[in-house]
């Protein structure tokens, strides 16, 4: 279904339920009866193109706005959309999780709790420190640039370059409940954990979207008014199918386990840094895993390294 603001508000929600959680961080509540989108969004004083654009984005269309559209999406909307997004990672998303973890983890043994544990929280940390940095840095600019105001030193373009994955920790952590957890972990608690993790890895993609291609050319066009700014091209990521690991690569996995470096791992087995790069490749292909946290915690759940022999 084409979402469009001229729908029944009751008519978009039954289209996707979910997107009742971007109603409520955007602050609109209560019934419906027959109004509108544009009626309701005009009640809460929230634009309805814009509340259109991030439905859309969160209904599985991942559309590149024209410059048309994103003069017609209101910055101050998509910032409160934003800034209410994080708190519901923190404060609701993650808080939720904690205990279903702390539950499935309960039967396995004190060494494999501590190395979950530890990496959920460094996890929550990770996040907490993105969301900061968008919290005090990119939205004061963004409103300091709405107020026709020049900040010095800073660019949209900057944020672009910053924006880390939020997701790929994420996804590591969903990969290891996957396919490295003990038997005794089988049972509802670890459902209910996969069925958060996949539930907040969708959410969390759609808000990046959101940032980098609607809020990130929405601000360049208001950087248009002042000389030098620029728009550097984007990456993209890959994700690829995942194998058994060969010797040599569990030997190159170990090592990064132990906190080597590529130079270091290239000494240490007498081969190229490029060889030991082409290594880790394969063995982020094959887990799944991109972070070197994350395989450390692999390495130790598979019996690879000792936890007692990382530092």
């Amino acid at each position: 279904m084409m979402l469009n603001k001229k729908m029944k508000m009751s008519e978009l929600v039954e289209a996707n339920f979910h997107l009742l959680g971007i109603l409520s961080r955007l602050g609109i509540r209560g019934s419906f009866s027959d109004h509108t989108v544009e009626e309701i969004c005009n009640r809460y004083f929230i634009d309805p193109d814009t509340f259109i654009l991030i439905c859309t984005v969160y209904s599985g269309r991942e559309i590149k706005p024209t410059e048309e559209q994103l003069r017609h999406c209101k910055a101050e909307d998509l910032l409160l959309y934003l800034h209410s997004s994080h708190e519901y990672y923190v404060n609701s998303a993650l808080a939720k999780l904690a205990p279903s973890i702390e539950e499935m983890i309960r039967p396995t043994q004190p060494v494999r709790q501590k190395v979950f544990r530890q990496f959920f929280n460094d996890y929550r940390t990770e996040l907490e420190k993105h969301f900061a940095y968008e919290e005090q840095v990119v939205i004061p600019y963004v409103r300091q640039l709405l107020e026709d105001k020049v900040p010095s030193g800073y660019s949209i373009s900057r944020f672009r370059e910053a924006h880390s994955n939020i997701e790929e920790s994420l996804s590591d952590l969903k990969n290891l409940i996957m396919q490295s957890m003990p038997p005794e972990c089988d049972g509802e608690p670890r459902i209910e954990v996969l069925s958060n993790i996949f539930h907040l890895q969708e959410d969390l993609k759609h808000h990046t979207y959101i940032e980098d291609d609607i809020l990130v050319p929405l601000v360049e066009l208001y950087e248009k008014r002042v000389p030098g700014f620029g728009r550097p091209p984007r990456t993209e990521d890959l994700e690829e199918n995942r194998n058994d690991l060969s010797d040599r690569e569990k030997e190159v996995l170990i090592l990064v386990a132990r906190g080597l470096l590529n130079k270091e791992i290239a000494d240490k087995l007498h081969i190229s840094i490029n060889t030991v790069i082409t290594h880790r490749k394969n063995i982020t292909r094959k887990t799944g895993i991109k972070t070197a946290p994350g395989l450390t915690v692999y390495a130790i759940l598979n019996g690879l390294v000792d936890i007692n022999s990382i530092e």
